[in-house]
């Protein structure tokens, strides 16, 4: 008899959760240069970001009808390749997003540094 596959625990299903938020702004930050959706996997795996091919590119779909990507097809090689860089609206929503980013990382480091029964009461 096979074994049924066991639930997601709590701590598995936050821990996707907070992979799915981050994915946007870490795709936008490797697409500076001109990037197809094999070799940006390879560099966000070389960087310790596993991604699945089955989830980056209906990220780069959304992305690019946001409007935060530019894409064309390249037919020269041995098979059609869709490349993605950012716009010029990317660019300003992964500036504006680093932002946010660096103030919630800052901020939840704040939160998690904080020692229980520490000086954390208002004054």
């Amino acid at each position: 008899m096979a074994e049924k596959p066991q639930p997601a625990s709590a701590v598995d299903k936050l821990a996707l959760e907070l992979r799915r938020g981050t994915l946007a702004l870490a795709v936008l930050s490797q697409l500076r240069e001109s990037r197809h959706g094999y070799s940006l996997v390879r560099r966000l795996s070389e960087r310790g970001l596993e991604v699945e091919q089955g989830t980056l590119y209906p990220l780069l779909r959304r992305l690019d009808e946001q409007g935060l990507l530019n894409s064309r097809w390249d037919v020269a090689g041995s098979r059609p390749r869709k490349y993605y860089t950012l716009s010029r609206q990317g660019a300003e929503a992964l500036a504006a997003m680093t932002g946010l980013w660096r103030d919630l990382v800052r901020t939840t480091r704040k939160l998690l540094d904080e020692t229980p029964g520490g000086s954390d009461e208002p004054d």
